[in-house]
């Protein structure tokens, strides 16, 4: 037996000297073990003991002047005295004991039956369990450190996934507090499909391993997440889930901003062959008009013709140049720049297309200058390619654009909406493609210029629409250090 055990200090809490004399017998007469017996009669300095954590092992008499045994012990655990208590009692009373056991006390001891044996197994019994809470609140205390800290999104629920308790984590990906997430299923936040694949799963298996699942939060906004899930039971018999999400929406996001730089990488270098293949047949083909015009001055006929050749060819060179000039990376001269200023200048130059349509404008910017590094030219170009197709998405006299400057942590973001015609899905990943367009007569280079520059500014853009009812440019730019 270790010698911590041995000595084993308690502390007789009695306001009779003699029942301390008498209680303290029995404990010396206990062998296999070494004691520390001491005595306290005055309330006050008992509560100094516990709350210093002086003893091992209390026995708290019933009756202690004004006040009671319970009284102390309710004060100890108020103290979050970890040791354990043994309430002695004058005689046997069944309602005291029981209100003492639920008040904290490890025991009860009734004072007219105690014997060594009693005083012996009262004490093993009760270090022992005392060890075995303390050890269950440590691992519950690890436990619950590692749930809280934990970076990813961790929840316990019923087998609906209803929410039970969650971690601070889950707390802010779901953009809930946990009063709030304890009226919510995770199946209210995942499409029906999603749905009926988890309850198969569980119910079949009892887990979900690793899907990748897209949810949505309390204000709406998507997230891509790993979704894990876990049947327990319980003590009692009862199911329960244990889940886990962890949160790649960042690396959903950098993945689709290098998917669309590597297309227009690709589409950049197939414009610069074909430009060249083209740009040198239709050098000669100009060559040769300007000769035929010498040789066939003042041939009326041949007049119209010789326009209509030099008119297509002059048209085919400036859609090369464009090709061209969408596809090279752009070259920035970068200085601090206020989002709000190039956002009212982009406006400023849209501002007839909106006043004709008579779309109603409402414009809401942070007060405090959003200050990104910036070519203010070519980023105000890029608002405007956005601003003018939000335009042309509505209709006359029903439009309503909004555009919105906000500061979060070390990005600022910029959010053009507008309640047009929406984008179909299918069409929202080929939205910046080079040469996808849905006009009649358009080149679809508009927005692939757009996204370079954006790209160049180290800017990243989502878009989100929904048919017939709109569409949302969201923009983040990194924060420019400002003095």
């Amino acid at each position: 037996m270790s010698e911590s055990i041995q000595n084993t200090r308690i502390l007789i809490i009695d306001d009779d000297e003699d029942d301390f004399f008498l209680t303290s017998e029995y404990i010396k007469k206990i062998e296999d073990r070494k004691f520390r017996i001491d005595w306290c009669f005055k309330y006050s300095d008992a509560i100094n003991h516990i709350r210093n954590g002086n003893y091992d092992l209390y026995f708290i008499d019933y009756y202690l002047g004004a006040k009671t045994g319970l009284d102390l012990i309710k004060d100890a655990v108020a103290l979050q005295c970890q040791e354990p208590m043994v309430l002695l009692t004058g005689k046997g009373n069944q309602y005291i004991d029981r209100e003492a056991m639920q008040a904290g006390a490890m025991d009860y001891l009734v004072k007219s039956e105690l014997n060594v044996e009693k005083v012996e197994r009262c004490i093993r019994y009760s270090l022992e369990r005392a060890a075995s809470v303390k050890a269950l609140r440590a691992n519950e205390r690890k436990y619950r450190n590692i749930f809280e800290r934990s970076k990813d999104a961790v929840f316990l629920a019923t087998e609906k996934l209803k929410f039970r308790d969650a971690n601070d984590a889950a707390c802010k990906l779901l953009q809930s507090t946990r009063s709030q997430l304890s009226s919510v299923s995770l199946y209210d936040l995942l499409e029906q499909k999603e749905n009926e694949y988890i309850e198969r799963q569980l119910s079949q298996t009892g887990i979900v391993n690793d899907r990748e699942i897209e949810l949505g939060s309390n204000e709406g906004e998507k997230k891509y997440c790993i979704l894990s899930l876990s049947t327990e039971i319980e003590i009692d018999g009862q199911k329960y889930i244990h889940g886990l999400l962890h949160d790649i929406t960042e690396l959903k996001k950098a993945e689709k901003a290098t998917l669309q730089a590597e297309k227009l990488a690709a589409a950049g270098r197939l414009v610069q062959t074909l430009a060249h293949e083209v740009r040198n047949p239709l050098n000669n083909i100009n060559l040769s008009l300007e000769q035929l015009q010498h040789e066939l001055d003042g041939a009326n006929d041949s007049e119209i013709y010789m326009e209509i050749i030099h008119r297509n060819s002059k048209r085919i060179s400036d859609i090369i140049t464009e090709l061209l000039n969408s596809s090279r990376p752009a070259e920035m001269q970068l200085i601090d720049k206020p989002l709000q200023v190039m956002l009212d200048e982009s406006i400023s130059a849209a501002l007839d297309r909106i006043t004709l349509q008579k779309i109603r404008l409402q414009v809401r910017y942070t007060p405090r200058p959003a200050f990104v590094k910036a070519d203010a030219e070519k980023l105000k170009l890029a608002f405007l390619n956005i601003i003018i197709n939000a335009v042309e998405a509505m209709q006359e006299d029903k439009g309503i654009l909004t555009i919105e400057v906000e500061t979060d942590k070390n990005h600022h973001i910029v959010k053009i909406r507008d309640n047009g015609s929406g984008i179909a899905e299918e069409n929202l990943s080929k939205l910046f493609e080079p040469y996808f367009t849905s006009k009649r007569n358009g080149l679809g280079l508009g927005l692939a210029a757009t996204l370079n520059i954006l790209q160049a500014h180290k800017g990243r853009i989502e878009v989100t629409s929904e048919l017939q009812k709109g569409s949302q440019f969201t923009i983040s730019f990194p924060a420019a250090e400002t003095n």
